[in-house]
């Protein structure tokens, strides 16, 4: 029997912890978290109140500015998934950080290069690590039955935002930021021709917007965010998970909001 398997990285706090949390309670497969630091507390956290197997969560060091931490992790992987039997069928690829530049003048080398670090080269290199993990044509995939609350194909989604979008850039700002994501709605673009090319309808790629969410990277926007628009972690992971869970062979390789909604590029 095929054995699918799950990667959120990171998972230690926000959007990445809460979906694990979501991810070990509707599904039954293994799920690989990471976190850079404080492993086993990390793991203590996420299945803390959860009615599962703990055993099905390893927790793993990754900092997605480090690649060398990226590709230890893949060897792990592969080692405890091989290929003959097992092939990655979600991954949540979620590092984010904020520097909301309001002028060009604000602008400062260091903190633009980590930006783009993290946004972006961040989802770039765990794409580079773990799309190898994802079915091929000649994959058999796992039946839906043993998929819990996930979709029939692979899915490899990246976290993307709403001020990635070109065409919906109204109200400029936030160079980095913005840049780095709408970067990061290519790379997942171009993964998803990849992947359509090497897989078939068997794996897709798509990139996510989960609203602004109530964790420290939006803190300084809580107060002037309305309250019907300030999402908890909570329901950000359970909206993105009901979105790709929908997905289809025709919603492949776009940007897709917490309603289900297409983000243009």
């Amino acid at each position: 029997m095929v054995q699918p398997w799950i990667l959120i990285s990171p998972a230690s706090r926000g959007v990445g912890f809460q979906l694990t949390r979501r991810l070990l309670a509707t599904t039954n497969l293994p799920v690989i978290a990471t976190a850079r630091t404080d492993l086993e507390g990390t793991k203590e956290r996420i299945i803390d109140g959860l009615d599962v197997d703990k055993n099905r969560l390893e927790v793993l060091e990754v900092d997605v500015a480090d690649e060398s931490t990226i590709s230890t992790v893949a060897a792990r992987c592969k080692e405890r998934f091989p290929s003959s039997s097992s092939y990655l069928h979600l991954a949540l690829c979620v590092p984010g950080m904020l520097n909301p530049e309001k002028s060009p003048s604000q602008i400062d080398y260091a903190s633009a290069l980590e930006t783009f670090k993290i946004n972006t080269l961040g989802p770039l290199l765990l794409m580079k690590h773990f799309s190898p993990f994802l079915p091929k044509r000649a994959t058999s995939l796992a039946s839906p039955n043993d998929l819990g609350a996930l979709p029939a194909a692979a899915v490899f989604a990246m976290m993307s935002a709403r001020v990635g979008s070109i065409t919906d850039n109204s109200a400029g700002g936030w160079y980095s930021y913005r840049s780095s994501k709408a970067a990061v709605n290519q790379i997942a673009k171009s993964l998803d021709i990849y992947l359509k090319n090497i897989a078939g309808e068997k794996a897709i790629a798509v990139s996510l917007h989960p609203g602004t969410v109530k964790t420290g990277l939006s803190e300084g926007f809580w107060e002037s965010t309305p309250k019907e628009k300030l999402f908890t972690p909570e329901f950000a992971a359970e909206r993105l998970l009901e979105v790709i869970r929908g997905l289809k062979e025709g919603d492949r390789g776009k940007c897709w909001d917490w309603e289900g909604k297409v983000i243009p590029p």
